[in-house]
C-alpha cells in the first residue's frame, strides 16, 4: 500500500497523481488520507458540533478531489480514503507503518501548513517506518534515470536497496552520486561501495553509472536532479552528505530538488 497525506492545496493534488502512478507502477493499492483534529473528527455532541461537522465536511471534500485525482492520472488504481484523527506529523508516522511508500507534496496548507519548512517535515522525514517521497510538481515526461545519492555510511544501505529496485521497476539507469566525504574509516566507508556491488549482482539488467562529484552536497544532488525521474537518499549518514535529513541540508534538497526527493529511512526492512 502507497499512503499520500493530503491538505487540499495543488502541491497535495500533484502528490496524490503522482502517488497514483507509483501505486500501479508497485502493483498496490493506494490510500488517501487527511490529518484534522482529533476532537472533530468524528461526531459527537458539544458545544463545537457545528465547526465539527464543518470540518469534517471540508476534510471529505478535499479528500474527495484528490481521489479524483488520482484517478484521473490511473484509472485503474484501487484507492480509498480516510481522516485521521490527529496532528500531521504523528498522524503520517502511524498511517505509514504498514505502507510501502509514504507520499506527501513539498508544500502546502491547512493541514499539513509548513510541511516542509520546519519539525513536521523533519519528523516524518527522520521517524517515517517506510520511505517518504516529497513530490515536487509534475516532472516533465522526458526525465527517466533515478539518482542515488550516497555518502559511505552505513545508514545509506537501505537508500541503494531501494533505488536499484525502483530502477529495475522502472527498466531505466541509475546514477549513483558519491559525495566528497571528508576523513572517515575504511570499514564505514566500505558498507555502502559493498552494497552496490551486490545490487548489481542482483540487479544485472539495470546499468549503473557511478560518478564522485566535489562540491557540497546540495549543489552537487540539485545539479544531478535537473534530469531525474527520481533522488533517493538515506535518511542520515557522515561524509558528504552529514545530516541529510537532520538539518539544512535537508531543507534544500527537499525545497530545490528539480524531481521528486525520497527518502529511506535506515531501519526501513529491518
Amino acid at each position: 500500500m502507497i499512503i499520500v497525506g493530503v491538505d487540499g492545496s495543488e502541491a497535495a493534488l500533484e502528490a496524490a497523481r503522482w502517488a497514483a502512478r507509483e501505486a500501479v507502477l508497485h502493483g498496490t493499492s493506494l490510500h488517501v488520507v487527511h490529518a484534522m483534529p482529533a476532537w472533530a473528527c468524528d461526531p459527537h455532541d458539544g458545544p463545537y458540533t457545528e465547526v465539527a461537522q464543518w470540518m469534517r465536511d471540508g476534510a471529505d471534500s478535499l479528500l474527495e478531489e484528490a481521489v479524483n485525482q488520482a484517478l484521473r492520472a490511473e484509472p485503474g488504481v484501487e484507492v480509498t480514503r480516510a481522516r485521521l484523527p490527529s496532528d500531521p506529523r504523528p498522524a503520517l508516522i502511524r498511517a505509514a507503518k504498514d505502507a510501502e511508500l509514504l507520499v506527501v507534496g513539498n508544500h502546502g496548507l491547512g493541514g499539513f501548513r509548513g510541511l516542509l519548512l520546519g519539525s513536521v517535515a523533519l519528523g516524518v522525514s527522520g521517524f517515517a517506518p517506510c520511505p517518504v517521497a516529497v513530490v515536487r510538481g509534475p516532472a516533465p515526461s522526458a526525465r527517466s534515470h533515478i539518482v542515488l545519492g550516497v555518502d559511505g555510511a552505513e545508514s545509506g544501505a537501505n537508500a541503494v536497496e531501494f533505488a536499484f529496485a525502483e530502477a529495475e521497476r522502472r527498466g531505466v539507469e541509475l546514477l549513483v552520486v558519491h559525495g566528497a566525504a571528508e576523513a572517515t574509516g575504511p570499514q564505514e566507508r566500505c558498507v555502502p561501495a559493498e552494497v552496490i556491488e551486490s545490487c548489481k549482482d542482483r540487479h544485472p539488467g539495470t546499468k549503473v553509472i557511478e560518478q564522485s562529484v566535489p562540491g557540497h552536497p546540495v549543489d552537487v544532488l540539485q545539479q544531478a536532479s535537473e534530469d531525474a525521474a527520481l533522488l533517493v537518499v538515506g535518511s542520515r549518514g557522515r561524509g558528504g552528505f552529514t545530516g541529510l535529513v537532520l538539518g539544512s541540508v535537508s531543507h534544500a534538497v527537499l525545497h530545490h530538488a528539480r524531481c521528486p526527493v525520497v527518502v529511506v529511512p535506515a531501519r526501513y526492512g529491518d
